[in-house]
C-alpha cells in the first residue's frame, strides 16, 4: 500500500491504517527509536506511541512524505524518553553523546523568537547539507538524525572509526562557519 492510501485511511478513521503503518514503516522507526534508546522494550513504546500520534493528528493534517512524518514523531518520543531518563541519572550514553557533539554548532532554542529562529536554522541547514556531498551528507544525518554510533557509521560506510569522527568535526566546523556566515548567533 502506498503512502497517500495509508494517510487516506487515517483520514476515513479506519483502524487498518495503524496495521498498514506497522507494516510499512515499523522497522524504520524501531531503527529510529533504538538508535537513541538502546531498549528493544522502550523502542517498542515509542513506536506504539508513534501510531498513536499519527492516529491523532491526522486529520487535520495531511503529511506529504509520511515517512519523515512518522520518523520525527517518533525521534521526538523517544528523545523526551531519553531526557527523562537522563533526568534520573540514567545517562545513556551515545544518544548524549552525538546531540554534545552540536551543541557547539546549534544554537540552543528557547529564545523569545524560536519559531522564528527555528524555521531560519532549518533553512540554513538544509542550505549547508545541500552543498555537501552525498557520503558527507548521509553521514551527518546518520549521526545527528538517527543518532547512530560512530561504530555503526563506520561498518556501514566500510570506513575507520576515526575517519568517521574526523570527518564528522570537519562537517561541524563547516556548519559553524555556515551558520555564523548567515547571521545565526550561537
Amino acid at each position: 500500500m502506498d503512502d497517500r492510501q495509508i494517510v487516506e485511511l487515517y483520514w476515513e478513521r479506519s483502524e487498518s491504517a495503524i496495521s498498514e503503518t506497522a507494516d510499512k514503516y515499523g522497522r524504520y522507526c524501531h531503527c529510529i527509536s533504538y538508535n537513541i534508546l538502546h531498549s528493544n522494550a522502550d523502542a517498542e513504546e515509542c513506536v506504539n506511541d508513534t501510531y498513536l500520534g499519527a492516529w491523532n493528528a491526522m486529520p487535520p493534517h495531511r503529511p506529504s512524505q509520511l515517512a519523515t512524518f512518522l520518523g520525527k514523531i517518533t525521534r521526538n518520543l523517544s528523545l523526551n524518553r531519553f531526557k527523562q531518563y537522563t533526568a534520573q541519572k540514567r545517562g545513556l550514553g551515545q544518544t548524549e553523546l552525538a546531540l554534545s557533539e552540536l551543541e557547539n554548532c546549534v544554537p540552543a532554542a528557547g529564545g523569545v523568537d524560536e519559531a522564528t529562529d527555528e524555521m531560519v536554522l532549518i533553512e540554513s541547514l538544509n542550505t549547508f547539507l545541500s552543498h555537501l556531498p552525498k557520503i558527507k551528507r548521509q553521514i551527518f544525518v546518520r549521526r545527528y538524525w538517527f543518532l547512530s554510533s560512530i561504530k555503526d557509521i563506520s561498518e556501514e560506510y566500510s570506513m575507520s572509526e576515526s575517519k568517521v569522527t574526523s570527518m564528522l568535526f570537519r562537517i561541524r566546523a563547516d556548519l559553524k562557519l555556515h551558520l555564523e556566515k548567515e547571521g545565526i548567533i550561537l
